[in-house]
């Protein structure tokens, strides 16, 4: 596998941060994940703006323009020979003086990296278990609005999930609010409304949650952005949670609870493919 670090393609076996870097020691950096699509890194436009105001909230320099960071991209996917994949952009402050403080650190890490598509057999479709995690996520963060390197809660609260014999962990709010689930954005069917949470919740705003209120406006689907408590999800027509590697994925079982299928989601689903389609071939 070839790499990009720092300005340089090279063998991912050859490619090292150094141990003073402060994405490695304090979690100082941001990541975007995304689909690649016939080749095409999708909605990378969305997803380096939202890097781009990350770095500006951390006061991390970008150390390319978009153009800069499209070429390289393209780039990378080429020399590996894999249009369709999972491209991996990090960004950390770089090398800094032992500490906190980011005096000096004047030189970010860039690095790109490619990988295989989660594995999934065809003629099984994909489907979710959730479980409510114990793990919660502050309810007023600036830092929700950005991937931020430091996922650590993330991390325990789908090792939690895992445990118990699931796919994925819902993660509530210090004020006891479904936020979003441990990778990805939540979403539920009610009343045949196609409902999310409001951001500035703890919750991020994913680059696929914006595609599937964009594919909800142009199917005519009402759509509504609401606190909610866990319990009130049981009540939900469908449910399914959004994210950039897998897309929409429709959850059949939460704590413990089936979840009935909804055309409705579907529905989202199979637009969500089309216009995945659509834009590689543009």
């Amino acid at each position: 596998m070839i790499v990009f670090l720092n300005g340089n393609f090279l063998p991912e076996a050859d490619a090292f941060v150094p141990l003073n870097d402060r994405g490695f020691l304090l979690g100082d950096g941001l990541f975007e994940t995304m689909r690649v699509a016939g080749g095409q890194p999708f909605r990378f436009a969305q997803h380096l703006e939202r890097l781009a105001r990350g770095a500006d909230f951390l006061k991390i320099p970008m150390p390319h323009s978009p153009k800069g960071m499209q070429k390289i991209a393209e780039e990378l996917i080429e020399k590996n020979q894999m249009p369709e994949a999972v491209l991996r952009v990090t960004l950390t402050r770089g090398v800094g003086r032992r500490g906190y403080t980011i005096q000096g650190a004047d030189r970010p890490t860039l690095a790109m990296t490619l990988h295989p598509l989660p594995p999934q057999k065809p003629d099984e479709p994909l489907f979710w278990s959730l479980i409510t995690s114990s793990f919660r996520i502050p309810a007023s963060d600036a830092l929700a609005a950005f991937k931020t390197t430091s996922k650590v809660l993330n991390v325990l609260a789908r090792a939690e999930a895992e445990a118990a014999g699931a796919d994925e962990a819902l993660l509530l709010n210090t004020n006891g609010e479904v936020a979003e689930t441990a990778g990805g954005n939540i979403f539920w069917v009610y009343h045949d409304k196609i409902c999310t949470v409001p951001t500035g919740r703890g919750v991020l705003p994913g680059i696929t949650r914006a595609v599937v209120l964009e594919i909800c406006q142009s199917l005519g689907l009402e759509t509504s952005k609401r606190i909610i408590k866990p319990e009130h999800l049981h009540h939900a027509e469908g449910i399914f949670v959004t994210q950039s590697a897998l897309g929409i994925i429709p959850v059949a079982a939460f704590d413990g609870q089936p979840v009935a299928p909804s055309p409705l989601v579907d529905q989202i689903a199979n637009a969500f493919t089309e216009v995945l389609l659509r834009e590689q071939a543009a």
